[in-house]
């Protein structure tokens, strides 16, 4: 095992090397990438120091700090918490799940935010799993996609000030045969085209993204198992009416969130980073329906997602989180000493992403904060700032 992970982490090194080299050598540039400083879920301890986070990321050119919901928190609050505190930092939803709000209450949401931020809101959204939906929100899971669909246009039309006149499957404005009105929003959003993200795993969601979206928001995010999915962006950008037919891409943020450890002693950013992967490949979700155990599999770990699936809805979340393998690990999160780590920006860089989001794994507030200043620095020498 050990002589394994040795092996693979070798070969993602010296890939990385090999891409910097390439493009060192040819005269042509890696794309350019922000960082960003994803504050997850609030109200699960160390709250203060999300905000301290949010703070050192303001000071360190960061270009958004993202919040998440589930059935805890809210977003929205959080994001006016942290704009307020902040000057020049985005805020984003990582996400606002689509159950939980009519999409006119997402728009009025996002334009009052936008408006009091001065500018600095990224809408994320995300449609959440059954589980949510219908067990916290009591809203059907069925036809995600085109849920998804209506709901982006009636958003982006609220923001647009049109009137709300709409005719779907899933959305009707105003309800017919009763005494509803067609309205436009009386707030005059900062921005028409405020930016839109959609959170998505499974291959119809991200080429939904590609079609409909300003960016993905990625989870488990792999630069050497990236291509699958990035085929599927590239598939939806191309029927896009947003995108440029010259370079579909172009303007199109691939975003995704990749926790970070440094430190010489890898098993220990494995045990730090482990509850979470086991968390989400694991629990997020029925065994029948866990899009997160899906994408584990389709990147050629199918036995240990069935152990570590096994094991959390056994209720065994330690065992889950034991379960949950180095190599994993390494994949998709940014581990080690500061110069492999450096190294390997540019494989993210040439994989397509935009905008890097880090979730910091030290062990104290000090060595977050340090990690957040520790990543600006490694993507500044790495020569791929944006």
């Amino acid at each position: 095992m050990a002589g394994s992970v040795s092996a693979d982490r070798g070969r993602a090194r010296q890939a990385a090397q090999r891409v910097l080299r390439r493009h060192s050598g040819s005269g042509r540039s890696l794309s350019r990438m922000r960082l960003a400083i994803n504050l997850g879920y609030y109200g699960l301890g160390a709250d203060d120091d999300k905000l301290a986070m949010a703070q050192e990321a303001d000071r360190s050119g960061y270009a958004v700090a993202w919040v998440a919901e589930a059935y805890g928190s809210d977003a929205p609050t959080v994001m006016a918490w942290v704009a307020a505190q902040t000057e020049h930092i985005d805020v984003g939803a990582a996400v606002m799940q689509i159950p939980a709000r009519s999409p006119a209450m997402t728009a009025m949401t996002a334009a009052t935010l936008d408006h009091l931020s001065g500018g600095r809101v990224r809408l994320g959204l995300g449609v959440s799993g059954p589980q949510v939906s219908e067990g916290w929100h009591g809203v059907p899971f069925a036809a995600p996609l085109g849920r998804t669909r209506e709901y982006v246009e009636i958003v982006r039309r609220a923001l647009r000030r049109e009137t709300l006149a709409f005719e779907g499957r899933h959305y009707q404005l105003p309800l017919p045969g009763g005494p509803g009105k067609a309205l436009k929003m009386t707030l005059r959003p900062r921005r028409a085209d405020l930016p839109l993200y959609l959170a998505a795993v499974g291959p119809k969601n991200l080429e939904l993204a590609g079609e409909i979206a300003d960016g993905w928001l990625a989870i488990f995010f792999s630069p050497e198992h990236s291509a699958e999915s990035m085929a599927a962006v590239r598939a939806g950008r191309a029927r896009s009416s947003l995108a440029d037919p010259a370079d579909p891409l172009a303007g199109f943020d691939i975003a995704p969130t990749v926790p970070v450890c440094v430190t010489d002693d890898l098993e220990a950013a494995r045990a730090a980073i482990a509850p979470y992967a086991a968390l989400y490949v694991g629990g997020m979700g029925s065994r029948e329906r866990n899009f997160y155990h899906q994408l584990a599999c389709r990147m050629g770990f199918e036995r240990e997602a069935a152990v570590i699936q096994d094991l959390y809805l056994d209720r065994r979340h330690r065992d889950a989180a034991d379960a949950v393998p180095l190599d994993f690990i390494d994949a998709t999160s940014l581990i080690g000493p500061p110069d492999p780590i450096r190294d390997r920006l540019g494989a993210y860089a040439e994989a397509g992403v935009g905008t890097l989001g880090i979730r910091p794994y030290a062990a104290t507030p000090e060595g977050r904060r340090e990690e957040i200043r520790t990543m600006a620095r490694l993507l500044d020498e790495a020569g791929l700032s944006g």
